[in-house]
């Protein structure tokens, strides 16, 4: 593990369109020591040429081939390979500001947090704003989470230097895989901070997944109910507030 390292972890599939300008995002970075593990989970598009491309320009940026897996799968297989005392998680169509390592750092130095988060913008196919940017609170405990998802996936961070590396639940393919991952997280940390600074941009998509809650309403119930187990009642309490937080977090 190299201590002042950022492992950044971004899984990838059919990612063509965007995950050019995700990479220079990441090259836009005011702090240096990061390493870019993208991991191709069987894309059928032209993204692994993409990638390549930029290997071989910088070589802090690694490409890993996979069978298709789903998004939890491939981001255990960029943790698995990561040398960073830090792990980030940014999807190939989300961006960050080029102060966001650097602001996220400093945060964990002056709260001594091991998992910070922060806001960000929200922007859809042509990097347009298509709602208010998400303003996070100042801090969240396990249970404020189970509420809503603060925790946006490309602001996180996590420092692995006190509990080791954290692995996402792959039984739930590329659905709140992230969720139970910052969950995880928050039971053994207690609490993460969050930057109130606009430190991204999160994409969102027509097709999107967590703009769409019918879809994942019965993956987040078990999210409670078999990952968490609440029982029925407290997983019916958490998952009617997570739909009611979720209709107002993506109302325009």
């Amino acid at each position: 593990m190299t201590d002042n390292l950022v492992s950044i972890i971004t899984p990838l599939y059919n990612g063509e369109r965007f995950v050019a300008e995700t990479i220079e995002s990441v090259l836009t970075q005011t702090y240096p020591h990061w390493e870019m593990i993208i991991i191709n989970d069987g894309s059928k598009d032209n993204s692994e040429a993409i990638v390549q491309k930029y290997t071989e320009k910088d070589a802090r940026i690694k490409l890993v081939s996979q069978p298709n897996a789903g998004s939890a799968a491939a981001r255990n297989n960029g943790i698995r390979r990561a040398a960073g005392r830090y792990i980030a998680l940014l999807d190939a169509d989300d961006l960050w500001e080029p102060f966001f390592l650097e602001s996220q750092l400093d945060l964990m130095h002056k709260t001594g947090a091991l998992l910070v988060y922060g806001s960000h913008k929200r922007i859809d196919a042509q990097n347009q704003e298509c709602l208010k940017p998400f303003y996070v609170p100042e801090k969240v405990i396990y249970t404020d989470l189970l509420k809503t998802c603060s925790i946006t996936c490309l602001t996180g961070l996590y420092d692995t230097s006190k509990y080791g590396k954290v692995y996402l639940n792959e039984a739930f393919k590329s659905l709140r895989d992230d969720h139970i991952y910052w969950l995880d997280i928050l039971k053994m940390t207690g609490v993460a901070y969050g930057n109130p600074q606009i430190i991204g941009s999160y994409r969102i998509l027509g097709n999107s997944v967590s703009r769409n809650k019918k879809k994942v309403i019965i993956p987040q119930f078990k999210v409670y109910y078999e990952c968490e187990k609440l029982g029925l009642l407290k997983s019916l309490y958490y998952l009617t507030n997570w739909a009611i937080n979720g209709y107002f977090k993506y109302k325009a």
